[in-house]
C-alpha cells in the first residue's frame, strides 16, 4: 500500500476538523472558522481558528482543540 500523498493528508485533516466544528454547532453559531494544515517533511501542522456567537453551549477554545486532535487522528489513520 503506497503512502498517502501530501494533498491526501491536508484535505483530510482539514475536513476532519471542520466536520468536528460543525459537529459541535450550528453553522449559525459560528461567526469565523480558519482551519490552516501543513504538512512538510512528514510533520503536521494544524491550527485552528473559532470564533462564535456568545450564547454557545460549548467553549469555543475546547472546540478548536478538539478538532486539532481530530485532524491529527484521521491523519494517523491514514497511515495505520
Amino acid at each position: 500500500m503506497s503512502e498517502p500523498t501530501d494533498e491526501t493528508v491536508v484535505q483530510t485533516a482539514a475536513e476532519a476538523a471542520e466536520g468536528l466544528v460543525f459537529a459541535r454547532f450550528a453553522n449559525s453559531a459560528v461567526k469565523d472558522l480558519d482551519i490552516t494544515v501543513g504538512f512538510d517533511d512528514g510533520i503536521l501542522d494544524v491550527d485552528v481558528y473559532l470564533n462564535t456567537v456568545d450564547d454557545t453551549d460549548a467553549d469555543p477554545d475546547d472546540v478548536a482543540h478538539e478538532a486539532i486532535e481530530a485532524a491529527e487522528e484521521a491523519v494517523d489513520e491514514l497511515f495505520a
